[in-house]
């Protein structure tokens, strides 16, 4: 694996950390990835109930928690560390805005397409922008749009398969299909990019994720084109995760048939590890009686059958009777739980092997 440029930053080791929400990656795992040369990403989603003692106000809480996380990460590395903002946050904005000023090296953005990404860019900003795509269609609609409406391109690309944790930019009939599998979604993607860096001479390189967990899964994306990987589910169980012991231990305990295709509030399938709640909600027993920090644009409190930002806070504490736990495809093959340096020699071991 060779050092890689987004821009004017240096990444030694091709691998993004995906932002893994409620609480899952902050500052403690984006600065220990950072530290290995990957880039460390903190997740801005939810920050509002980490922070609440800060302010009742969740959108005040969440612009203190992500300065807090930005600034703790910075003081633990030099490396790079971006944060992921979803575009389906009622709180995008503010989360973008906040990010840029202060000077977050990267943003990426996904669970939405991000057209007006760019607009929230100063002329002193040195944050760089990436969006996350599941489409070869939707990267060139990206790049179309930021550059006819601010003169700017995609410092990289992020293509996430639909093997991947947490929230699927697919239909359910979809995620099964191998029209759309990661491995046909990355050659696609390249050959839409590539016009766009020959005529406007910028490299747009493209991150692979979904399904990504050996070094030899590395190797066999970037032998299709991929320049990197962003990887979720490996980072899960590591010492310097920021999720609690029980949270990680529904990795290290979870069976391939426990990690299934649920419903979210937000109006997309996720993947997840099952749990007593998601049995309850499947039952039908589990309904919202309020919606107490409007999170999501697209989550209707009257037709949704949880809140899922109090599950996602719960799954962190380890609470799993009112909670669940977002994974990938691979989760199930967590057996220990191990540091992040010993996880980057492992993976730049298989590299090399295969």
């Amino acid at each position: 694996m060779n050092e890689l440029r987004i821009g004017n930053l240096s990444i030694a080791i091709p691998i993004i950390q995906g932002g893994m929400g409620v609480g899952i990656s902050l500052s403690g795992l984006a600065a220990a990835v950072a530290n290995e040369g990957g880039v460390g990403v903190i997740s801005s989603a939810g920050l509002g109930i980490l922070y609440r003692n800060f302010s009742g106000n969740y959108l005040e809480a969440s612009i203190h928690g992500l300065k807090e996380e930005i600034r703790k990460a910075k003081e633990k590395t030099l490396g790079v560390v971006g944060v992921n903002v979803m575009v389906a946050m009622t709180n995008f904005a503010d989360m973008v805005r906040t990010a840029i000023s202060e000077k977050i090296d990267i943003i990426i953005a996904g669970a939405g397409l991000p057209l007006d990404l760019p607009s929230f860019l100063k002329n002193d900003s040195i944050t760089k922008l990436v969006p996350i795509v599941s489409s070869a269609r939707a990267a060139r609609l990206i790049c179309e749009k930021w550059k006819t409406n601010y003169d700017y391109l995609p410092d990289a690309v992020v293509v996430e398969g639909p093997k991947a944790g947490g929230h699927l930019g697919f239909k359910e009939d979809q995620i099964g299909d191998n029209n759309y599998t990661l491995e046909k979604l990355v050659p696609q993607i390249v050959n839409e990019l590539k016009p766009f860096e020959e005529k406007f001479n910028k490299p747009i390189p493209l991150f692979a994720a979904g399904g990504i967990y050996t070094g030899a899964d590395i190797k066999k994306i970037m032998e299709l084109g991929a320049s990197g990987v962003q990887m979720g589910t490996r980072f899960v169980t590591t010492h310097e995760c920021d999720a609690s012991q029980g949270f990680k231990q529904a990795y290290l305990d979870a069976a391939e048939k426990d990690i299934e295709i649920i419903k979210s509030p937000v109006g997309m399938p996720g993947r997840a590890i099952i749990s007593n709640f998601i049995q309850k909600m499947q039952d039908g027993k589990k309904h919202p009686k309020k919606c107490p920090y409007k999170c999501i644009k697209t989550c209707d409190i009257d037709k949704s059958p949880y809140c899922i930002i109090l599950a996602l806070i719960n799954a962190l504490k380890g609470n799993f009777d009112s909670g669940f736990a977002f994974a990938g495809s691979n989760a199930f093959r967590a057996k220990k739980i191990s540091s992040v340096k010993d996880l980057f020699q492992s993976l730049l071991k298989e590299y090399r092997a295969s």
